[in-house]
Formats: structure tokens, C-alpha cells, sequence
């Protein structure tokens, strides 16, 4: 296969890798959060180690023919074991438990490292293969074992790890419940990656040539897998952070006609945020801006325009006409919600961001009514129209219909 078919999923796992690196180190004490930072360079190093070019150049360094044959072996072994592992603490569950199903894991699979290497250290390959070893010394001693042990501890890590993500996902749902669904559907594609390997070994035994099996339909299937299970792996966190910060979004879009109020009534200029800021920065000075502003209309936000008629333009601390009138389209949105809730306290309304935000939402319709009624107030009164009578025109009589004058004396 070309060496773009090892680079690429290397490349995407080490891009995948660099953005979580801040993460790593912030929370490296996490259990979790080790096992992320070991199983995405792990996978990284493995498609690396096992390109055509890298084998090649792996055995010239080292003066070994095929050197890189038993470390591609163990570092997909190592594989198998972390992502194990990462799926045991990802879980979770009674930490005595958890441990003790790592410490097996890992001492397991270790045993299968030391075993690789001590398989290939007695056998004999001194023919360089770079793409078809497993197939051509499917036959000779120890090799064979070799290939076979590492085959198969893939595929039991696959099973194990596909097992383990079945039942979680039937406890789960959203984001969680995908993740574990591509982790399952990549380790299926793994085992075919092991059957296919092992079809193409068993082929070489009883005198059939499968290479290409092995060489060109089995990597394909290990790099979705590997693609498929980084996804998996990857989604829940990734779509927990893509929820949060667009309901962090949406709540400082709704800050915005509280936000715009208290630009009118705070006296003094506001500290201006660039627009490249963070939006954990912006919406800090929105609410920041917005809690300097009600501190000093909490007078009026605690009486309201009562029966004293105390308005914000009246008494000390007045304001100017125009920031009057926004701080009284405030008072009017926050009698109208303290009306919604039921009464309550201008602390105890405003207290949280989602109070905030319900104070911002009754501003905003508060301003759109006091616009539509400006609007009404500004037209013209409609003066309906005079009726309009018909003019009927005279009847004039012909000239034979005209009647005889009557004379004043009776005949």
C-alpha cells in the first residue's frame, strides 16, 4: 500500500492530539485524561512505525532486517491495551475494581510484549519484507507463533473493548451512547482485520498465496477502524463542549438588551472587549456591566414607581432624560417579571446568569412594546370620511304633461 495510507490517519491522530495537549496538562492527574494522552499517540506512532518507508528506514538504523516487524507487533499490542484501559476508566465504577482490571490489562498484555520480542529474537528473517512479513514467514519457526500471538491478542482486545462499549451504550444515550456505537462498529472492522490476517496466514500454510489480503484489504480496514474508534472516543467530549459553549453563546446574545439598558444608565464609559476575546472573557464584562448598572437602579428596581411616584429622574442621582427612560423600561420589564415569579427580591432574581438572562428576555419585551406604542402615538388621528349625499337632479315635465292654469273663479 502507498505511504499515504499510514500517514494520513498518523497525521489526524497527532492533530487530535495537539489540540487536547492544553487539556493534558491542565488535568494530568485524571485518571481519564492519562489515558487519552497515551492511546492517541500510541495509535499515532503506530500507522508511523508501520508505513513502507518508515520499515525500510526503522531496519537500516537499526542494522536488523525486519526490526520493525516485532515493534509494529508490540505497539499495536500496546494499543489494544490502553484503549482497553481508557474504556475501563472511562466507565468508571468502584475504584478498587477499576484498578485491579488496569493492573490484569496491563500485566496481560505486557506478558504479550515480552513474549514478541522473545519469539522474534529466536527465529530467523533475513530477508527484509516491508509490507508482506506476517504472510512470508507464516511458516518459518517461532515467526509463525509470533504473528499468530499478535493477531490474536488484537483480536481478543477488539472483542473485550467492543463487549465492554455494548453494554455501556445500553445504559446510555445521546452523545455518549454514538460514541460508544463507533467505537463498536471500528472494533468490528478490527476483527475483520484480525480474520482477514489470519485468513491470509492460514492460506501460506496450506500452500495458497492470500497476500494480498493481508497487505492491501486488512490495513484499509484498520485505518477506518482506528478513524471510526478516535471519533467514538472523541464525541462525547467534544459535543458536550460544542452544547456548552452554545448555550454560553445564547445566553450572552440574551444579555444584550439588558446589557445595551445599563450603557444609558451607568455614568461612566464601559472597558471595551475586542471582538477576537474569548467568549468566557466577553460574557464576564457583559455581566460584569450589567450588575454595575442594577446596583445603582436598585433603589428604584426595589420600589418600583410606587406610590410615591419616586422615579429615576427625580431626587439625587438623577439621570439624564435619555438614560431615564431606558432605567424606567427597566423598572417596568422587572415589575413585570417579579409579576411572573410570583414576587421576590431584586438579589434573588438576578442572582444567577439564568436569572439574568430572564431579566434581559422581560426588558426585551418591554421594548418592543414600548416601540409599538410610540409607533401608535406618533401617527396621525384618523378623521373617518363625511358621508356623501347623492344629489338627485329636478324632474322636469314634458310639454304635453304640463296641466292647464286654473283660473280663480269657479266655473
Amino acid at each position: 500500500m502507498n505511504n499515504v495510507y499510514y500517514y494520513f490517519p498518523a497525521a489526524l491522530l497527532l492533530v487530535s492530539f495537539a489540540m487536547r495537549l492544553p487539556g493534558l496538562v491542565r488535568h494530568w492527574r485524571d485518571p481519564l485524561v492519562r489515558s487519552v494522552g497515551v492511546v492517541i499517540p500510541v495509535g499515532a506512532v503506530v500507522f508511523f512505525c508501520a508505513a513502507p518507508l518508515t520499515v525500510s528506514q526503522v531496519n537500516r538504523l537499526t542494522g536488523v532486517a525486519n526490526f520493525s516487524a516485532p515493534l509494529v507487533f508490540a505497539l499495536v499490542t500496546a494499543g489494544s491495551a490502553s484503549v482497553i484501559i481508557l474504556m475501563l476508566t472511562w466507565r468508571g465504577g468502584p475504584e478498587q475494581q477499576r484498578r485491579r482490571a488496569t493492573r490484569w490489562c496491563a500485566g496481560v498484555y505486557g506478558a504479550v510484549i515480552v513474549a514478541l520480542l522473545t519469539l522474534f529474537a529466536l527465529g530467523d528473517a533475513p530477508d527484509e519484507r516491508l509490507l508482506d512479513f506476517d504472510t512470508y514467514y507464516a511458516t518459518a519457526p517461532f515467526l509463525r507463533e509470533m504473528i499468530v500471538l499478535y493477531v490474536l491478542g488484537h483480536a481478543v482486545a477488539t472483542v473485550v473493548l467492543s463487549v465492554l462499549c455494548r453494554r455501556w451504550a445500553r445504559e446510555v444515550g445521546g452523545l455518549l451512547r454514538a460514541g460508544l456505537v463507533l467505537i463498536v462498529a471500528g472494533g468490528v472492522l478490527n476483527l475483520g482485520y484480525a480474520v482477514l490476517k489470519l485468513l491470509a496466514v492460514g492460506a501460506r500454510w496450506t500452500g495458497h498465496d492470500w497476500d494480498a489480503v493481508s497487505t492491501t484489504v486488512a490495513p484499509s480496514l484498520a485505518a477506518l477502524a482506528s478513524l471510526l474508534q478516535c471519533v467514538g472516543f472523541a464525541l462525547p467530549a467534544v459535543g458536550q463542549g460544542l452544547v456548552g459553549w452554545w448555550r454560553r453563546r445564547d445566553r450572552y446574545r440574551r444579555l444584550g438588551p439588558l446589557w445595551e439598558a445599563m450603557r444609558e444608565v451607568i455614568p461612566y464609559e464601559l472597558v471595551r472587549i475586542p471582538w477576537w476575546s474569548s467568549l468566557s472573557r466577553r460574557h464576564l464584562r457583559r455581566t460584569c456591566d450589567i450588575r454595575d448598572g442594577l446596583r445603582l437602579l436598585a433603589p428604584y428596581l426595589e420600589l418600583g414607581a410606587g406610590p410615591d411616584g419616586r422615579t429615576p429622574e427625580k431626587g439625587p442621582g438623577a439621570l439624564t432624560p435619555q438614560a431615564a427612560a431606558r432605567a424606567a423600561l427597566v423598572i417596568a420589564a422587572f415589575d413585570s417579571l417579579r409579576t411572573q415569579q410570583g414576587g421576590g427580591s431584586l438579589k434573588s432574581l438576578t442572582e444567577s446568569d439564568e436569572g439574568l438572562a430572564r431579566f434581559s428576555d422581560a426588558v426585551h419585551a418591554a421594548s418592543l412594546l414600548d416601540g409599538a406604542d410610540r409607533r401608535r402615538s406618533a401617527q396621525p388621528a384618523q378623521v373617518p370620511p363625511v358621508p356623501v349625499v347623492p344629489q338627485v337632479p329636478p324632474v322636469v315635465p314634458a310639454p304635453g304633461d304640463v296641466p292647464p292654469a286654473r283660473s280663480g273663479r269657479a266655473e
